[in-house]
C-alpha cells in the first residue's frame, strides 16, 4: 500500500456504528461542531429539515434520486424511509441520514463528520444544497 493510500485510509476513519434510528430519532449530535441535525435541540448543530407537500414515497424517491446523481455520494445503507450515506470530499468521508416522516410531510436529515472537531460548515453547506435540489426538482 501506498503511503498516500495509507494517509487516504486514515482520513476516512471507521464507519460508525451508533448511526440508525431509534425511538423514531436519529442519532443526536456530539459536542463537537462537525454535526447537523433537523432534530438537534441545539442552536450550534440545528437546521431545518427537509419538507415536502407531495405524497411521502414521492418525496423520498425524489430525494435518492437526487443522492444517487451525487458524485460525492454513495447509498450505504436503505431500509423504508431511512437512508444512510457517506458523502467524500477528497480526504475525509462523513456520515448522512435522511428519516421520513410521512405523517408531518418531513424528511428528518443528519451529517456528521468522522474525523476531527471542526468541519469548516460543510455538513451544514452540503446538506442545504441538498435541500435546494430537493425543492427545485418538479413534484409528480
Amino acid at each position: 500500500m501506498s503511503i498516500l493510500s495509507s494517509i487516504l485510509a486514515a482520513c476516512a476513519g471507521e464507519r460508525p456504528d451508533n448511526l440508525g434510528v431509534r425511538d423514531g430519532r436519529l442519532t443526536e449530535c456530539p459536542g463537537s461542531p462537525n454535526c447537523v441535525s433537523s432534530q438537534a435541540v441545539d442552536e450550534r448543530h440545528r437546521m431545518a429539515p427537509l419538507v415536502f407537500s407531495d405524497d411521502p414515497a414521492s418525496a423520498f424517491a425524489r430525494l435518492k434520486q437526487i443522492l444517487g446523481r451525487r458524485e460525492d455520494t454513495s447509498i450505504i445503507e436503505e431500509r423504508a424511509g431511512y437512508l444512510r450515506v457517506e458523502f467524500r470530499t477528497t480526504f475525509f468521508v462523513d456520515d448522512g441520514e435522511f428519516l421520513l416522516d410521512g405523517e408531518q410531510r418531513l424528511i428528518q436529515v443528519r451529517s456528521a463528520s468522522r474525523l476531527g472537531y471542526s468541519d469548516l460548515g460543510k455538513n451544514r453547506s452540503r446538506l442545504e444544497e441538498i435541500r435546494r435540489q430537493f425543492n427545485s426538482l418538479p413534484k409528480p
